[in-house]
């Protein structure tokens, strides 16, 4: 009969063990939730007053494209945290996107709301724009997610990422990859665009835890005569790329002439491979170019850096000035290409590239379903 007791009085006691953290961490759950939407909104505030005083503030003028560093630098000195230039812009962009996320009772948000303008991505949009989130969609990004949403210009490109995150839970990590990956330039030049989308799913499942003016930024590759695919893979958008910035270098102006792709460079036992070499005639100097279907990475520049000292080394010929290169990778960040790049060869650029997307009406098609499918499952919660 005892040993029944203690054997029933365990059981009890574990049992109260159980309720008491899931109680802690479901309460913990919604305090990061809340946490996260207080941010975000007290970020689209910021923005607000930053968009109302750069439209209407009387000394504006004064501060001129110095602005958000001035106010990043008084802010820091008052201890407000999390306003770097960089994130003040993000912050200004997030109020001009999702103007949704009004909160109901700020009057003087509202105001500098109502007298905003729309945001450029708006401005320069296709015909029609994809349906908006709802403010309850919105708010269960965290701000990392919407610091990273805001920078995409396309309105588009942006509800296909924000339709991606919620229905697959992305991290910001995640995010990032698919971005730097051109998932979306990538579905859009898919005849099978689902099944792009679903290996994209598939992966982020398993993925948890001189010649400088004639350098352009950005490069937009536009693929009117490229052949469409049922499933188009990273390596098939390289490919593609390669070949259109192949003629779109030709194309540029008298000078360029095509020297080699793919070319090899070995030193010791390794062999390394520049994606395409140019030389231009009339400057007498070699033009290397790596292209990246991502963002930049801070080793990309000391890996163009090397390739260009072999070049000088081992390649220039008589007469020939030292060679330039060129990263060209999805997207950037300027403040890490200045810190990748600071004391290496001044000949060495980095420069984004954009692709202009053939039959947007597919792809938009394809959002809007997701986006009513979305709806209806965040009803039914």
């Amino acid at each position: 009969m005892r040993a029944t007791r203690v054997g029933t009085g365990r059981m009890n006691y574990l049992t109260l063990i159980k309720a008491i953290t899931a109680v802690h961490r479901e309460s913990a759950a919604r305090a990061v939730v809340a946490v996260n939407q207080a941010l975000v909104l007290r970020n689209w505030i910021i923005g607000g007053h930053i968009v109302e005083y750069q439209q209407e503030g009387k000394d504006r003028a004064a501060y001129g494209a110095g602005l958000l560093t001035r106010l990043s630098e008084d802010l820091v000195r008052k201890g407000v945290a999390g306003t770097s230039p960089d994130m003040l812009e993000r912050m200004r962009l997030l109020h001009l996107h999702y103007p949704q996320l009004a909160p109901i009772s700020a009057p003087a948000v509202r105001k500098s709301l109502k007298a905003g303008k729309p945001a450029p991505s708006a401005r320069n949009s296709c015909v029609s724009s994809p349906t908006p989130l709802s403010r309850d969609a919105v708010l269960r990004f965290s701000w990392t997610h919407l610091a990273e949403l805001v920078r995409l210009e396309d309105p588009w490109k942006r509800a296909f990422y924000e339709n991606e995150i919620l229905r697959g839970n992305w991290s910001k990590r995640q995010l990032q990859r698919q971005i730097g990956s051109l998932l979306f330039e990538r579905t859009g030049l898919s005849t099978n665009k689902r099944a792009v989308i679903d290996a994209a799913r598939r992966q982020a499942d398993g993925a948890r835890d001189g010649i400088a003016d004639l350098i352009r930024d950005p490069y937009v590759l536009e693929f009117v005569g490229l052949a469409e695919q049922h499933h188009l893979r990273e390596s098939d958008l390289e490919t593609a790329l390669l070949d259109h910035l192949r003629a779109f270098l030709l194309e540029l102006g008298t000078g360029f002439c095509f020297e080699a792709r793919q070319k090899r460079i070995t030193v010791g036992n390794e062999h390394d491979y520049i994606d395409l070499v140019f030389y231009h005639r009339v400057l007498r100097c070699h033009l290397l170019i790596d292209l990246k279907i991502r963002a930049f990475r801070h080793a990309d520049a000391g890996q163009m850096n090397f390739y260009l000292n072999y070049w000088k080394d081992r390649m220039m010929a008589e007469g020939d000035q030292p060679p330039v290169g060129l990263l060209l990778c999805s997207d950037k960040d300027e403040a890490k290409v200045e810190y990748a790049t600071a004391g290496l060869d001044k000949s060495l650029f980095v420069s984004r590239y954009l692709v202009s997307l053939p039959k947007p009406d597919d792809i938009r098609h394809l959002l809007e379903v997701d986006r009513a499918r979305l709806d209806r499952e965040n009803g039914n919660r």
